[in-house]
């Protein structure tokens, strides 16, 4: 029987977001940092870069303001 693991997947909409970094400050793994790039607003936005740290918690969803980032866990089979 194969083993039920779980990855988690962040999903960032940059438009949205006024660069609060609630998402970064909250995510207990670090697998978001701001980004050196500007949304059409002129604000930093977060960036997903360490998908292997993830758990999927949505804390990031839970925090934001602006709806402009939330987390889910996916499940994977492990073999």
């Amino acid at each position: 029987m194969a083993k039920k693991k779980f990855r988690g997947l962040v999903f960032i909409k940059p438009e949205r977001c006024k660069g609060c970094e609630y998402c970064v400050e909250f995510c207990p793994t670090g697998a978001i940092t701001m980004s050196h790039k500007f949304n059409s607003k002129g604000y930093h936005y977060p960036e997903f870069t360490a998908p292997d740290k993830c758990t999927g918690c949505g804390l990031c969803g839970m925090y934001c303001p602006d709806f402009a980032i939330y987390g889910m866990r996916e499940a994977i089979e492990e073999g």
